[in-house]
């Protein structure tokens, strides 16, 4: 199974995380348990897929393939070389995790939500803003 970013302060809807900064909803800074790559982007070595992302403009406004089966997503994440929506790994069908899988395509942004980070499967890691 592909990793994708754990269900951690980063993605509480309580929390919004700015390169590795965790801040509630009062400002206040939150103490991350687990320091690592997977929960604080800043701490991500370089990706060396970054010269794959694209201007991309996205598919569709949900995940495409939910969308024709009639289903539910829970997030979703846009293809940053092809445009594809994809629901996340916490929805069902998994399908931008798929979408990796079938095309190699790696790095996927947070989409339709109040996040807004990069995730590149093939190192299970963040991607950094700079890096981009």
């Amino acid at each position: 199974m592909v990793e994708e970013p754990p269900s951690s302060p980063l993605t509480s809807p309580k929390v919004k995380t700015i390169m590795g900064n965790d801040q509630t909803e009062n400002g206040r800074v939150n103490e991350t348990t687990r320091l690592d790559s997977s929960t604080d982007p800043s701490l991500a070595s370089p990706c060396e897929h970054v010269d794959q992302i694209k201007d991309v403009d996205p598919s569709s406004e949900g995940c495409a393939e939910c969308l024709q089966l009639g289903d539910t997503w829970v997030q979703l994440r846009l293809c940053l070389n092809c445009g594809n929506v994809g629901c996340c790994n916490s929805s069902k069908n998994k399908h931008a995790s798929k979408h990796f899988q079938a095309t190699g395509h790696p790095i996927v942004q947070s989409f339709g939500s109040f996040d807004d980070w990069m995730w590149c499967y093939a190192d299970e890691q963040y991607v950094t803003a700079g890096e981009s």
